[in-house]
């Protein structure tokens, strides 16, 4: 039996501040914005959404993201502690509406939750996230739902963590995807002393229900570390965030380098069973934008999308202002000889 997630008022509060990608109802749609251009501003006032994670669903586009916690003065009466999730719909891509939030309500929830991960397994769409507010006890959960947005909570929760002398024991941006008879788990995590983030992988067999007895971690050690200059700014040494889409026979991973603002920037690497990982390059394949733009601080947290067209887009985060506020965007990528080429250059 799973648990059903609480709608309550964030259902109806999501209605209220629902908005347009073009930001109304956020601020200024400054010049050389792209045409999509989303954030939700009821939480904090400004606008302040992370970590996209889209699929089509339903006759229509869903997109999961990260929702601050409320500021101080905006807090409604029962409402969440921290990190919550959002829920965007859209015909096409570009136009977003929210349409609901997910809330803490486990006991490994009560500090926050956040950094969806979608995938549509079987006719529904599966959502690992993590928790938040927990230092090196952050760890991954799942919930389940048939229309893309009333979830069912694993009642195992949270559903994995890492082990070994070579993380920290935590968990965060989960991204799973099938790999012959198993569903593979990538997923961000520290070393000991929490400094270096970097990638570790975990697997569960595709026939199970995906709850934590299913998840098995698979090697030692992470499938990717950060290396590269631009993968540690300023010596802070940081890859997350991995997204994977499959082409030409070989999984593909879209990753962030670098923390938040450091700047973060997105990076690729291909694996032929999606545990052996190799970069196809060493630059980023998206950058952070140039000085006066809308995203100077950085592009962070991919989120790779295959459309039921065969047209691929990347989302992702970023922001001009050191992270006062965050915008959600997208560009299309296109292949060239299996290699992944943003259109346009820089978004």
């Amino acid at each position: 039996m799973r648990l059903p997630i609480a709608a309550g008022w964030g259902l109806v509060l999501a209605w209220l501040g629902a908005m347009a990608c073009d930001g109304s109802g956020a601020g200024e749609r400054p010049a050389g914005a792209p045409p999509m251009y989303y954030a939700d501003a009821t939480r904090k006032g400004v606008p302040f959404s992370k970590d996209p994670s889209v699929v089509r669903f339903g006759g229509r586009y869903l997109m999961y993201f990260s929702l601050p916690p409320f500021a101080k003065d905006r807090v409604p009466e029962g409402g969440p502690r921290g990190w919550g999730i959002g829920i965007a719909e859209s015909g096409d891509l570009t136009r977003w509406e929210k349409v609901a939030e997910i809330n803490g309500v486990q006991p490994c929830e009560t500090n926050g939750i956040c950094a969806p991960g979608a995938r549509v397994i079987g006719g529904r769409v599966h959502l690992f996230y993590q928790t938040y507010g927990n230092g090196p006890r952050d760890a991954i959960c799942h919930a389940v739902s048939g229309d893309g947005i009333r979830f069912e909570r694993d009642p195992s929760n949270p559903v994995f963590r890492p082990s070994g002398s070579w993380n920290s024991g935590r968990a965060i941006d989960a991204e799973v995807f099938e790999s012959g008879d198993r569903l593979i788990m990538l997923y961000a995590t520290r070393d000991p002393t929490m400094s270096t983030q970097m990638v570790g992988a975990a697997s569960a067999p595709m026939g199970s229900d995906f709850g934590r007895a299913a998840w098995r971690q698979e090697g030692d050690g992470p499938v990717l570390s950060p290396e590269l200059e631009w993968e540690m700014p300023g010596g802070k040494a940081c890859i997350e965030a991995p997204s994977v889409c499959r082409r030409a026979g070989r999984h593909v991973m879209f990753y962030a380098g670098g923390y938040n603002n450091g700047p973060q920037q997105v990076g690729v690497a291909e694996s032929a069973d999606g545990l052996r990982w190799r970069r196809l390059s060493d630059r980023p394949l998206l950058p952070n934008g140039e000085a006066g733009s809308w995203n100077a601080s950085e592009s962070g947290h991919p989120g790779i999308f295959e459309d039921s067209d065969g047209r691929t887009w990347l989302f992702f985060q970023g922001n001009n202002d050191g992270g006062k506020t965050w915008y959600l965007s997208c560009v299309e990528v296109v292949w060239r000889e299996g290699r992944p080429v943003v259109l346009g250059g820089r978004p």
